[in-house]
């Protein structure tokens, strides 16, 4: 286990190195100059020129990519070109909104999707069972900003209860958390769903039924462990894919953020900031992975790496 944990943790670094260049790339490929924007509407040729210089896009290509590499690595991602502010700084203000918000939306949606599959499963080709399905597709169908649009008009507009935007207390996590977790609980509740109709199939399933052990311990005690095997893939997925995902949602309910930072970022043309959210991201992503990896030998001992 620890040898494959040391193997897995090196060959991070090529992949963030790769997508560093990716990302790099891709950055100065996007529509408009970042000095124009930043000098205003109003800034002469000269005054443009001065502020690219300032901002140290005008050196070659190679030697800004050097410096944003040795940077990233420091921890250190520059300055950001709209707020003048240290971007890790930013990034810092705006993770921890972000964290809590899928964490919560990953939180409901996982037990939702849990339990919704379970019971479909169980009572699979029965009402219980088409009811659960017609929920999960209209979980998929909907698309996240109409839902937060609608939550929007009926429980803020039409009711009162909850605010419209904002974060801070308990009630501002209510719609943003339902509106980011409806997908994920959709999917999670088809998943298992699969995943336990499969195991239902296995011949130690029907040996332990023979055996006269109750519906209730071949679900939880022999089916669960190793349906938990696929479904712990799906929610390290869903985890962050919310991370990334939550951008329409943080728009949508105005919520302090890195998928709104990113989106400001993007229409501002700040550089810095696109690369280290970017690179950020893609981190999340490769670390989910790995624990994913990990939690499988928890759900099941018999699996182990060599």
């Amino acid at each position: 286990m620890l040898q494959y944990l040391i193997k897995r943790v090196l060959s991070i670094i090529p992949v963030l190195l790769i997508i560093s260049v990716v990302v790099f790339g891709f950055v100065r490929f996007l529509p408009g100059d970042p000095a124009r924007i930043a000098a205003g509407p109003d800034a002469t040729p000269s005054d443009v020129e001065l502020v690219r210089q300032d901002l140290g896009f005008d050196k070659p290509l190679p030697y800004q990519y050097f410096r944003f590499v040795t940077g990233a690595l420091q921890g250190d991602f520059g300055t950001s070109i709209r707020t003048k502010r240290a971007i890790s700084s930013e990034i810092g203000d705006r993770f921890i909104p972000t964290l809590w918000l899928t964490a919560c939306a990953m939180t409901w949606a996982t037990i939702a999707g849990l339990l919704i599959g379970v019971f479909s499963a169980v009572n699979r080709n029965k009402w219980q069972d088409y009811g659960g399905m017609a929920l999960a597709v209209s979980g998929i169908s909907m698309p996240s900003f109409w839902v937060g649009l609608l939550l929007i008009s009926f429980f803020s507009v039409r009711l009162g209860w909850l605010p419209t935007n904002g974060y801070g207390t308990w009630k501002h996590f209510v719609m943003p958390s339902f509106t980011l977790g409806l997908g994920v609980a959709a999917v999670m509740a088809r998943f298992t769903r699969s995943a336990f109709i499969e195991i239902f199939r296995e011949d130690y399933i029907r040996t332990a039924r023979a055996k006269g052990v109750a519906s209730r311990g071949v679900i939880w005690r022999h089916t669960l462990r190793n349906a938990l095997i696929p479904v712990i893939t799906m929610v390290g997925l869903q985890f962050g894919f919310l991370l990334g995902g939550s951008i329409v949602v943080e728009s949508v309910f105005s919520w302090p953020g890195i998928g709104r930072y990113l989106i400001d970022s993007v229409s501002y043309r700040d550089y810095p900031a696109i690369q280290a959210l970017i690179m950020l991201l893609s981190l999340q992503f490769i670390l989910i992975n790995l624990v994913v990896d990990m939690l499988y030998a928890v759900a099941n001992p018999e699996i182990r790496y060599k």
